[in-house]
Formats: structure tokens, sequence, C-alpha cells
């Protein structure tokens, strides 16, 4: 369950996710919870709802964005996600758009791709949905000009072979000129 308002970007520091509903009796409760704790976190925040959605199964926690730059276009984002990219800062940029060896070069350039690799028993992740799914980004971006920001944090990636999973997405669109 996650709270659906445009002022409440970072769900979770406003109590706005409740995870593992099993009963509705728990989301009626979840519900009424998640609306309490982000009226209080920003009382001025509008509030559409709450979204209620399949758990997605576990897997290592990444972001991929962009943003467009007038001079140099689509600048292209692939780091540690979830909370952990404003902790570490752990990213890696490349301009779109990109080729299959600059989304590998991204992706392994991040500090974080041991966690990637498996480790503590630990599978390796599907690094090759990775990969496409930042060639499907990049291709993205380039063909709708109208997206000036994008954000999918985070993008639970699963052991290999099994692909990915976003989470959570955000897009701000912009009127192309």
């Amino acid at each position: 369950m996650k709270i659906v308002s445009p002022q409440i970007l970072h769900k979770s520091d406003a109590g706005g996710v409740i995870v593992g509903v099993k009963t509705a009796e728990e989301a009626k409760a979840g519900f009424d919870k998640i609306i309490a704790n982000a009226a209080k976190y920003d009382p001025n925040a509008r509030i559409d709802g709450v979204l209620i959605v399949k758990m997605a199964p576990a897997g290592e926690e990444v972001i991929l964005g962009a943003t467009r730059y007038p001079v140099f276009g689509p600048l292209l984002m692939f780091g540690t996600g979830g909370i952990f990219v404003e902790v570490f800062k752990d990213v890696e940029f490349g301009l779109a758009p990109i080729t299959r060896g600059d989304a590998r070069r991204m992706i392994r350039g991040i500090k974080g791709f041991k966690m990637l690799q498996g480790y503590r028993g630990k599978p390796v992740a599907d690094i090759e949905s990775l990969e496409i799914m930042l060639l499907n980004l990049s291709a993205m971006v380039i063909n709708h000009p109208e997206i000036k920001e994008i954000d999918v944090n985070p993008l639970l990636v699963h052991a290999e072979g099994k692909g990915s999973t976003v989470a959570d997405c955000r897009i701000i669109l912009e009127a192309v000129k």
C-alpha cells in the first residue's frame, strides 16, 4: 500500500508505505494509518488516495533516472537505489542515446555493483535485464521530448534470468516548445 500524492515524493519518509498486508482488516487499518501519516507529514499535501499493488518479489534496489538538459539533451543515471541513493550517492551518468556497452559501463561503474554479483549467499542479479532497462530508458527519453525528468526508484533486480520490477516511478512532463 502506497500513498498517492503529488506533494509526497518520498513515500517511506512520510510513513506512506505499508507492506505485507494479508487481510481486509489489515488493509482498512493500513489505509487509515497511511492517510493519517501523510496528513501529519504534510498537512497541505493533496491526497489522491492509496495505491494497492501486489507485493513484488525481493531484489537488489537500484535507481534509474533521466533529466533533460537544454544543451546536451537527456542525461541518464544509474546507481544504488532505494533510500541509499541519497546516502551514498553511488551513481553513474551517460548521455542518451546510449549503447549496450555504455549501459554495461554504467552498471559496472557503481560501487554497489558488488551487491549485484551475489554476496553472502544471495544470488547473482539479473544484470542483463538492467542493461535492457537502461537501453529502453534511453530510447524512451530520446523519443519523448516531453519527459523532463524520470526516476525509477527503487527498481528491484531479481536473480539472474528473473528480470526486474519497478517498485516506484516518478515522471515530470513538460510541454515541448
